[in-house]
């Protein structure tokens, strides 16, 4: 039979499509009806920015938060310095401190689009790990946290399993993250009283470790719950786009950009991104999902501009729309299109448009882009470019020059004054 929640979260993440699996459905379901509780999700400050794959939980913090609950987001200051092996085939570069802070400070843009951390009752929390990881002795940790874990149990997790199975290495220095992960959810207990622990599917046994620790070390009952690991219908991986990450903050990837990935979405995928991304009624989300022909494009619009609106604000999205309807329906330029800026001195006696295709990003690499030439899908001011080995001279790039990848990648390029 299937479980009819009570609490307005578990109702509404249902409902979308947010929910993957949870430690204790029925119990969690009471201790979210009795009152406001507070739940948190782990970020690992490795980039200066958070990506498309990461938006799913975004979201579902902040659905945790319109229904009156309490978001903490935990930045990793303490973890980041270990670095996390879940399903990797190698170890992550080890960052500095101060490149830590930077990406926090990068990733807390996010944050403030999406979560409210102002004086509400359920205002959300920013909290950082090194509060409670940077001042450890190792000797007391070893003793009174380290002897809860049962190594022949954390080599049966999948996330290390699937490492040595590989025969890949796997460090000493990794293989502590997963207790200090589960410390994280005791220390966030024993602090806040935090009843809950969000995250992705991957992330599952370390959230079943983090509850096992408290309930041993503080008697506590508390709770996880994961999201499904996100594929697109054709296979690929939530939030990988040609160009690499779809990345987040604005300086990483313009709004227009941003705008134009969630324009691209597969058919299939419509109704199912616009109830995970957006906060439209479901059946608003179930009726644009199942349109098709042209009026389908016209949904893919409403999706890029609900998601776009959430994160850069309703005058980005309304002003990548305009810039795309240029471009796609009049042939024009449009004023917001990714630009390359070429100095005199980069310049010089002039440049290929192979590096010009590599570094306006519409190809990673020369081979990339002279096959892109090679396939007829480079277009130069709209007309398709079927020469490699073309150069631009300054006087070739006095006026800008648009360069396109296939039909829905473009780029300017123009010469500094």
């Amino acid at each position: 039979m299937t479980y009819h929640p009570k609490s307005d979260f578990l109702n509404v993440i249902i409902e979308r499509g947010f929910l993957a699996d949870c430690t204790d459905l029925q119990s969690l379901d009471d201790a979210l009806t009795k009152g406001s509780v507070s739940a948190y999700i782990g970020y690992d400050a490795t980039a200066q920015s958070l990506h498309v794959g990461h938006l799913l939980n975004v979201m579902l913090l902040r659905w945790f938060q319109k229904t009156g609950h309490t978001p903490i987001t935990l930045m990793g200051g303490g973890t980041t310095k270990v670095g996390d092996p879940s399903f990797r085939s190698d170890e992550r570069p080890l960052l500095g401190p101060e490149q830590i802070d930077a990406n926090i400070a990068g990733m807390q843009q996010v944050f403030d689009r999406y979560l409210d951390y102002g004086d509400a009752p359920n205002a959300a929390l920013m909290l950082n790990n090194a509060e409670w990881l940077d001042g450890l002795n190792y000797l007391d940790f070893l003793r009174d946290i380290g002897r809860h874990f049962s190594v022949n149990r954390m080599l049966s997790f999948e996330s290390v399993k699937s490492r040595l199975d590989r025969e890949q290495s796997l460090s000493f220095l990794e293989f502590n993250y997963m207790i200090l992960q589960a410390y994280d959810f005791l220390e966030l207990n024993r602090r806040y009283g935090c009843l809950l622990q969000m995250g992705g599917s991957d992330q599952w046994g370390n959230i079943v470790n983090g509850i096992d620790l408290t309930r041993r070390v503080l008697d506590q009952e508390i709770y996880g719950l994961t999201t499904p690991l996100l594929t697109t219908s054709d296979g690929r991986k939530m939030g990988k786009s040609q160009g690499g990450a779809v990345w987040l903050n604005a300086d990483m990837l313009s709004p227009y950009e941003f705008w134009q990935f969630w324009r691209n979405t597969t058919d299939a995928d419509v109704g199912r991104f616009m109830k995970l991304y957006t906060e439209l009624p479901v059946d608003e989300c179930d009726r644009m999902g199942a349109l098709e022909g042209s009026e389908i494009n016209e949904a893919k619009i409403r999706l890029a501009n609900e998601v776009t609106t959430l994160l850069h604000g309703a005058d980005a999205a309304a002003a990548a729309e305009q810039t795309a309807r240029e471009v796609f329906e009049k042939g024009g330029v449009g004023d917001d299109l990714p630009t390359l800026t070429i100095s005199a001195a980069e310049l010089g006696d002039g440049i290929s448009v192979v590096q010009l295709i590599v570094r306006s990003g519409l190809a990673t690499s020369g081979k990339e882009a002279k096959r892109l030439i090679a396939d007829n899908g480079a277009r130069l001011n709209d007309a398709p470019l079927t020469d490699p080995g073309l150069f631009f001279s300054a006087a070739d790039l006095a006026e800008p020059i648009k360069l396109s990848a296939g039909k829905k990648r473009h780029a300017l390029v123009t010469l500094s004054a």
